[in-house]
């Protein structure tokens, strides 16, 4: 949890929605690893991915992408976007230990 706190510089007051993404990330991450690969297979790569996971669900729960006050107008970049990009970072991450689920033989006869 502390380098999901570090990476996405959350604050504190989502710390405990945090914590509990963590496990539900690690928890995922889990699952799209290759048949006999553990976490401990993958080193410091995996708490990294489950950070990133971890993220982009805080992420999906933070849908605000434009505040105004007066005359200041706040907007950042889309949530789902950000999301997708945090998925994906810890897909990248975890590249090398993961089930391969991209390519399927369909109705090929030799």
């Amino acid at each position: 949890m502390e380098l999901a706190k570090t990476l996405g510089r959350v604050d504190q007051e989502d710390w405990a929605r945090l914590e509990l993404l963590c496990r539900a990330a690690e928890t995922e991450l889990k699952h799209w690893l290759r048949p006999g690969v553990t976490e401990a297979d993958c080193g410091e790569a995996f708490p990294l991915a489950a950070a990133w996971l971890a993220l982009a669900g805080l992420e999906e729960e933070m849908p605000v992408e434009r505040f105004s006050a007066g005359d200041v107008t706040i907007q950042t970049g889309s949530a789902a976007s950000r999301r997708s990009g945090r998925e994906a970072l810890a897909r990248r991450t975890l590249r090398p230990w993961l089930r391969d689920e991209g390519f399927r033989f369909r109705g090929v006869r030799g």
